[in-house]
């Protein structure tokens, strides 16, 4: 693509920045104006549920809030901006949120957070054996 670029000087300025545009989602459909949505991983293995989120340039002690609502996680964060001048930024700043459905049997209670380089990993335990689905038997009268 930077060989494109170098043909067409002018068509960055021309064209909507492409990857912006599609993590703003249809107009209409976005949760609420004004919040943007949070990058995730998701994994599972050994009996833990991860989520990994990209959150750059936070203070996690006061601009993160992680909760555990009847089997759904809820990731808020909030990046202010700075006060100095600038020329131009792609950078998103005001109000982060994602939730995420749990799986079955996870312990929300027992969630734990950590937040390195600009990741912060919430880890849940799912025991062993913890399944969605239940056999209901039928009695017969």
């Amino acid at each position: 693509m930077s060989g494109m670029i170098d043909r067409f000087p002018s068509l960055p300025s021309t064209l909507p920045d492409l990857f912006g545009w599609v993590e703003a989602g249809i107009p209409g459909l976005h949760p609420a104006p004004g919040v943007h949505g949070i990058r995730i991983e998701e994994s599972f293995t050994d009996g833990t549920y991860s989520l990994c989120a990209e959150l750059p340039g936070i203070d996690p002690a006061k601009d993160v809030d992680i909760s555990v609502t009847e089997g759904v996680l809820t990731l808020c964060a909030e990046r202010t901006v700075e006060t100095a001048d600038k020329r131009h930024t792609e950078f998103r700043y005001g109000t982060f949120a994602r939730a995420v459905r749990l799986p079955a049997g996870a312990r929300g209670d027992e969630a734990s957070a950590v937040y390195k380089d600009g990741v912060l990993t919430i880890t849940v335990p799912v025991p062993e054996g913890s399944s969605a689905t239940r056999t209901i038997p039928v009695r017969h009268t």
